[in-house]
């Protein structure tokens, strides 16, 4: 493993501190930091870099696991991504690294993986979310998404589509996830958008949609009801998957107790082109949740 934390992590992520051998398959493994535990779960169709720009400030006060989730990165596993799929490997990674008290921090897809982690599990200290599903929320995207991921052949028309740059700024490709689309054209570019010309990485990716189950997001409010742990809502303030006033508006529905931070101008991908913003917010809450109350309960 390679616990280091340098200045710039974008290179830190090209090959994995470890691979977790797990019944599903082999999960590639990050570590960086030193301190309390904090657990980062990528959404779709990224893999664990994305939290690269949140790493800076996160790394002075704790020790943050990442991995790959199955049909993303450096992982390789046996059957397709999904919610059952990755649900088993984000347990088997937990129990696997022995964390006995823990933050989880997750965005889009993976804060669906998150709080049914965080739901009825005594381990979890607190919860950050950022950008995620909310309840009884079908947004267009998603339905358009996932139909198309069920078309023959889906893997290799994405995958070339996305190369094109009108293609890759537009509302189907990744213009409502930043404040400026060309955001996409750089280190993102390079690390998340060119891979997917591969057949085999874009169809990794898919198998998440291939998958999903709609039912699943109206299931939320039940899932938050059995989450303990207190949770902050990190979302950007034009959103266009997940608006923030729905967003706010699922806060009662959490048993630990929701706050809700919102980010000027930001949209989907608030961790990526306002990494520091996200951070900021994230940090102090982790600090007081995390590591102040641990503190007391040891006491």
């Amino acid at each position: 493993m390679n616990p280091a934390a340098p200045a710039s992590f974008a290179r830190s992520f090209e090959t994995p501190h470890a691979m977790l051998d797990l019944p599903g398959g082999r999960l590639a493994y990050y570590r960086f930091g030193a301190g309390p535990d904090l657990f980062a779960i990528h959404g779709w169709p990224l893999h664990a870099a994305t939290f690269r720009g949140m790493l800076p400030r996160l790394t002075r006060s704790y020790t943050v696991h990442l991995v790959d989730l199955p049909g993303t990165g450096h992982t390789r596993w046996a059957t397709p991504g999904g919610l059952r799929a990755n649900l088993a490997a984000l347990r088997g990674a937990l129990d696997h690294l022995g964390l006995r008290r823990f933050a989880l921090l997750a965005h889009d897809s993976g804060g669906m993986f998150a709080r049914e982690l965080a739901a009825d599990d005594p381990r979890v200290a607190a919860l950050v979310l950022m950008g995620t599903e909310i309840p009884g929320h079908h947004g267009w995207q998603l339905a358009a998404y996932v139909a198309a991921a069920r078309i023959p052949g889906a893997h290799r028309l994405f995958g070339a589509a996305l190369q094109v740059r009108a293609m890759r700024h537009s509302a189907l490709g990744f213009g409502g996830c930043f404040r400026d689309p060309a955001y996409s054209d750089g280190e993102f570019g390079e690390l998340f958008v060119r891979p997917l010309a591969t057949p085999a990485v874009m169809l990794g990716q898919l198998g998440l949609l291939r998958n999903f189950d709609p039912k699943a997001l109206d299931g939320l409010a039940a899932v938050h009801a059995r989450i303990r742990a207190p949770t902050l809502c990190v979302w950007g303030e034009r959103d266009p998957f997940f608006p923030v006033e729905k967003a706010r508006a699922m806060l009662p529905q959490f048993a630990g107790g929701a706050t809700l931070a919102v980010v000027p101008g930001a949209r989907l991908f608030v961790h990526e082109d306002h990494a520091d913003a996200a951070a900021a917010l994230a940090a102090p809450f982790l600090e007081e949740k995390l590591c102040v109350e641990g503190a007391r309960e040891v006491a």
